[in-house]
């Protein structure tokens, strides 16, 4: 099987890089001119956890990218999904199929756009960063599940399993929406992290109440719609959800959540990152935005959620830096509501 991944940069770059490593046919199509270019001409460096390596790979922009495209893994920020796949989707081979790797909902756009029979979906969690052209750094190991929407099996999951396999333990899943929106509430708690120039567990040891809570409204949207929620990696979304487990259960998996972020050499997030490093708007509107816009149609207010989504703007905007008052005001706001 051809394989496009359509953004070479953490998470489509570091498993690429695997799949072209094991003798597998991959392209890569980025939206970054000097990282094409780099690419083309010095190859892809992953600067891992374990190991450091450079495959050769054939890089393009998405007009000149050549058809006909038989797998394309989307890897590109949420809220470049329907202009990255619009840029390549009229090369899609008659049989050909799109694979999110990405993080929020996408798959909803991509199955709009494509078709649900061209639409697989996968859930994503391990830790990677773009350096510059060229260079990824791989931080650590997480999980990787494909589904298909519908949960049935497929002869191209089987296929998806066995090559994507070059990169790490993948699993296949009838329940890819249970991970997906496992792993939004858990996003909940990452922006919330973002509002901080601190690591991620340093910032969720401190505010455990408040990150239980943010991850509950969010679990609480996935209960709404009938998904099954699933855990991963250290993250537990039914101690958070229903609510009213004891301090203990919730504060043992804290314990276990932040001892495994601490494994990590990415110590902040990719939320932390676009909004400290690269300057640049977030996925926040796609992610946790989206589970907003689905908790109001069920009644769900989401006040922690909401004021969340307006403070990542302000940083955003420049008009709120990052600071501890920033999760000291979303606990005033929890405390209040749980008077």
């Amino acid at each position: 099987m051809r394989y496009t991944i359509v953004g070479a940069g953490a998470i489509g770059g570091t498993i690429g890089a695997y799949m072209l490593r094991s003798g597998l046919d991959v392209t890569f199509v980025d939206a970054d001119p000097a990282h094409v270019e780099a690419i083309n001409e010095r190859g892809l460096t992953i600067r891992g956890y374990a190991e450091t390596f450079t495959v050769p790979a054939r890089a393009y922009a998405a007009a000149d990218v050549p058809g006909p495209l038989e797998a394309v893994l989307l890897a590109v920020k949420a809220q470049h999904t329907q202009p990255a796949l619009a840029a390549v989707q009229d090369r899609l081979a008659p049989d050909g199929f799109v694979v999110s790797l990405q993080n929020g909902l996408c798959e909803d756009v991509i199955r709009e756009m494509v078709g649900e029979h061209r639409t697989v979906g996968a859930f994503v969690n391990f830790s990677a960063d773009y350096l510059e052209p060229g260079l990824v750094h791989y931080g650590s190991v997480g999980a990787l599940h494909l589904g298909e929407l519908d949960g049935s099996r497929s002869a191209r999951l089987a296929a998806l399993e066995r090559d994507l396999s070059a990169w790490g333990p993948v699993h296949l899943t009838d329940n890819i929406w249970g991970y997906l929106w496992s792993k939004l509430g858990y996003a909940n708690m990452l922006f919330a992290t973002a509002t901080v120039d601190d690591t991620m567990a340093n910032v969720i040891d401190r505010f455990r109440p408040l990150m239980a809570e943010l991850a509950a409204e969010v679990y609480e949207v996935a209960a709404a719609e009938r998904v099954r929620l699933m855990p991963f990696d250290a993250i537990e979304p039914d101690v958070f959800f229903p609510r009213g487990r004891s301090r203990q259960d919730v504060d043992a998996s804290f314990d276990r959540m932040t001892a495994w972020q601490r494994t990590s050499e990415k110590q902040k997030s990719g939320i932390w990152r676009d909004l400290a490093v690269r300057h640049r708007t977030t996925e926040v509107d796609v992610q946790i935005g989206r589970a907003a816009e689905v908790g109001a149609r069920h009644g769900l207010a989401m006040p922690l959620t909401r004021r969340l989504v307006a403070m990542i703007h302000e940083i955003e905007r420049g008009e709120r830096a990052m600071s501890w008052d920033n999760p000291v005001d979303l606990e005033a706001l929890r405390a209040a509501g749980a008077r």
